[in-house]
């Protein structure tokens, strides 16, 4: 079982730690953000060279590091985007009657550069791994920017539990794209590929013919599918997310808490 369960227990680590961090990092006053974001491209950089060297490695280790390299990756995106460096070239509220095209129109102006940097930077880790056997971190990458962009959609047509508190005070003009609904159609659809993606996930990390760097790699990724159903989880329930994570939102409470932006 430990095969299984060292897996899944470093992924709720590593998912609840990183995203901690990068949520206090992004609560700190503005003037810490280039130090921010000079550290997380280091870890970029890191992350994309091990991808490269990793992707002929099926070893364990391999498997590991490969989900790590991934990680390290998506976290440039998360830190980029919270910090403000890359969002839209919108960077404004929208009033509380746009509806339709407009308002679509302005969802897509707010995070357009984000998104480009998304595919740019998969595009690049997907060319670094190309043919290659070792996987793992090119799937960690694509399982985040999946799970991400169904929150992004939900959010935008409409939930129960927005998490608005997550969003530092430069960005709180996201606030305005966001809706607040019971439900929505996407959401199920998104809870159901979620758990098909699981249970695929899971069956072949169970296989027989399945190796250990396949084992340890498949469960790495399942069980971020799962943390990632848990986060859809919580926008239809009546408590809020944020109570996993008061420790990184105390950076916002303190004295040395940044200045709303004038664009929000």
């Amino acid at each position: 079982m430990a095969e299984f369960g060292l897996p899944a227990l470093f992924t709720l680590l590593i998912w609840w730690s990183s995203t901690g961090l990068i949520i206090f990092l992004d609560g700190l006053r503005r003037e810490t953000f280039r130090w921010t974001m000079l550290g997380a491209t280091t870890l970029l950089l890191t992350g994309l060279f091990g991808l490269h060297v990793l992707a002929h490695d099926t070893s364990v280790t391999a498997a590991w590091l490969g989900f790590v390299c991934g990680v390290l990756c998506w976290a440039w995106i998360e830190i980029a985007f919270l910090t403000g460096a890359v969002t839209g070239p919108r960077r404004t509220a929208i009033p509380p009657d746009l509806s339709g095209w407009p308002r679509l129109r302005a969802a897509i102006a707010v995070l357009l550069w984000h998104e480009l940097a998304i595919m740019a930077l998969a595009a690049a880790i997907v060319a670094l791994t190309w043919g290659a056997p070792n996987q793992i971190g090119t799937w960690t990458f694509l399982a985040f920017w999946a799970m991400r962009q169904s929150a992004k959609l939900n959010l935008y047509l409409g939930v129960r539990n927005l998490s608005e508190s997550f969003l530092p005070d430069h960005l709180r003009y996201l606030e305005s794209y966001f809706a607040r609904r019971r439900m929505n159609l996407l959401f199920p659809v998104s809870v159901i590929a979620g758990v098909t993606a699981v249970v695929m996930l899971a069956l072949a990390a169970m296989a027989p013919d399945a190796t250990r760097h396949e084992t340890v790699g498949l469960t790495l990724l399942a069980t971020l599918v799962v943390l990632g159903l848990l986060e859809h989880v919580f926008m239809v329930l009546p408590v809020p997310a944020d109570v996993l994570w008061r420790w990184g939102l105390a950076s916002r409470t303190r004295e040395g808490r940044q200045e709303p932006s004038s664009a929000a």
